[in-house]
């Protein structure tokens, strides 16, 4: 295949590597990091540091194994998309044990017979402060996250732009624009997803927290389809 002209790489990328912050897990992961502290303030700088981390592992691996020419094999690539879907049950996990902790659960009782079923908790959690978190408490964590997916799809990400390229140059200018492309694209991610979650909020704790339920067992469900459909060899839908 003939070498694109920068430009054409540059907006390839760019567009590319917004597409691919939508992927079905990236939006799971960032929901439960969300979930946990909902607020619009906040957002943007934890989809940053998860753009950023994608970034760093895409652009830095992705380079090595162009200039090298190393192909990953399939058994260490799959090995890595079952650690992305071992994560994601982690942090759905994460997610549910801390609304435990802050005390929910379902209580029942009677009135006038008949028996209702409440969301309740015995202790109410003092509300944070968000403009006093320390930066590093809010982007560590999505950093690391971010860091993880990147190096899971870097293999065929790298083999993809070293067929289409036979330079390093254009290849280093379509990985930097693809990582640009996946910050931008997980910043607004992180933006459209906390709407709900902070509304959620306003309309009690009650509606917040069937939210971070559906966050917490949906990243959990598809942690585990990611991990079966690896250990089983089954092809995606």
């Amino acid at each position: 295949m003939p070498d694109l002209d920068t430009l054409t790489f540059l907006t390839l990328g760019v567009l590319l590597g917004a597409r691919h912050a939508l992927d079905a897990d990236h939006i799971a992961a960032m929901t439960t990091l969300l979930s946990r502290e909902p607020c619009l303030k906040t957002s943007g700088l934890i989809g940053l540091a998860w753009g950023v981390g994608h970034s760093l592992t895409v652009v830095g691996a992705g380079l090595v194994l162009i200039a090298f020419e190393v192909t990953v094999p399939a058994a260490a690539a799959q090995a890595i998309e079952f650690a992305v879907g071992l994560m994601l049950v982690g942090l759905g996990l994460s997610l549910g044990v801390r609304m435990i902790n802050d005390g929910w659960h379902v209580h029942g009782h009677e009135h006038d017979e008949t028996r209702h079923w409440h969301l309740h908790r015995h202790h109410e959690t003092t509300v944070r402060d968000h403009d006093h978190h320390h930066w590093m408490r809010l982007s560590v964590r999505p950093l690391l996250v971010g860091m993880c997916h990147g190096l899971a799809g870097t293999a065929t990400l790298a083999l993809v732009v070293a067929s289409a390229v036979s330079s390093f140059g254009g290849a280093a200018v379509y990985l930097v624009a693809f990582g640009l492309g996946s910050v931008m694209g997980m910043m607004v991610t992180a933006l459209a997803v906390s709407v709900p979650l902070v509304m959620s909020a306003a309309l009690g704790r009650q509606a917040q927290t069937v939210l971070q339920g559906l966050a917490s067992v949906g990243s959990v469900g598809l942690g585990l389809f990611i991990m079966a459909e690896i250990a089983l060899n089954v092809p995606p839908f």
